[in-house]
């Protein structure tokens, strides 16, 4: 589906349509697991696109509370935006046409942008140059091929962000380029359990130290979540208080350890289907 063009004015911004605009669903996207509709959103002369999912349409999960999904995606937007990074599009939690559900500013991916790859194949046991190793996988015919994804910056600030908010589900259809080389993140519903469940595709820099970058952010994210910091109260309406301690007790052991998490083998580390 092709995105309106967005024209909003000056003094409106994304969240302001989003939060007050119209919404009026166009269609629904019919490879999600949950229901997600493609909406329109009018308001004030501004126009723009968006994704709408509401809570009605949450498919019960054994692991996470029942309709809770939105207000995960609204969680791992106020993280991203603590970061600094803006990895996930603009996100409010709204009443819509199907009840109240997250709504999010579609992106719309223009012609020749292409994000980097998050899964690939390659032969023998070594990456080679711009790529980072996943792991070995059956091919099929008694042989193996190595998973790889991209050695991007975008996507380590990404596999940064999944470890703080505990993401489950980073699967290789969750990126949208922009044309100006921004690299988003989506789906972001089945992230914050109190247990560790980190499962995703970038595992390339497991056990390798983090970025000056991104010790810089995890610091800023640590003060946020002190007790009474802005991000905690941002986050106590959306998630449980074991959830926030959670989120802090693992930016506090990424900063205590320097580097990028390993998987603990209890659980599957890579989604499935991964893309």
């Amino acid at each position: 589906m092709s995105a309106p063009e967005r024209i909003p004015p000056r003094s409106m911004t994304p969240a302001d349509l989003l939060a007050e605009g119209e919404l009026t669903v166009r269609g629904r996207l019919r490879e999600a697991s949950n229901a997600a509709l493609y909406c329109t959103l009018t308001h004030d002369g501004g126009e723009a696109a968006c994704v709408y999912k509401p809570v009605a349409g949450e498919r019960p999960l054994w692991d996470f509370p029942d309709g809770t999904l939105a207000q995960r995606e609204l969680a791992a937007y106020e993280v991203s935006e603590a970061t600094g990074w803006h990895l996930v599009p603009p996100t409010v939690l709204r009443d819509g046409p199907y009840g109240r559900g997250m709504v999010q500013l579609w992106i719309e991916a223009p012609e020749g942008a292409t994000a980097p790859e998050l899964l690939a194949l390659v032969d023998g046991e070594e990456p080679g140059p711009g790529w980072k190793a996943i792991g070995l996988a059956d091919v099929g015919e008694d042989r193996t091929a190595l998973l790889v994804h991209a050695d991007d910056e975008r996507l380590r600030r990404l596999a940064v962000l999944d470890a703080v908010i505990n993401n489950a589900d980073r699967k290789g259809g969750h990126l949208l380029p922009t044309g100006d080389g921004h690299l988003y993140g989506i789906d972001h519903g089945v992230s914050f359990h109190a247990e560790n469940k980190l499962r995703t595709l970038l595992w390339g820099w497991a056990g390798e130290p983090l970025t000056e970058e991104a010790v810089t952010v995890l610091k800023g994210l640590e003060k946020a979540l002190t007790p009474d910091g802005p991000l905690t109260l941002r986050l106590t309406p959306l998630i449980t208080p074991a959830e926030i301690d959670a989120t802090r007790a693992r930016v506090d052991a990424l900063l205590a350890s320097g580097k990028h998490p390993e998987p603990t083998g209890e659980w599957p580390a890579i989604p499935w289907p991964p893309v």
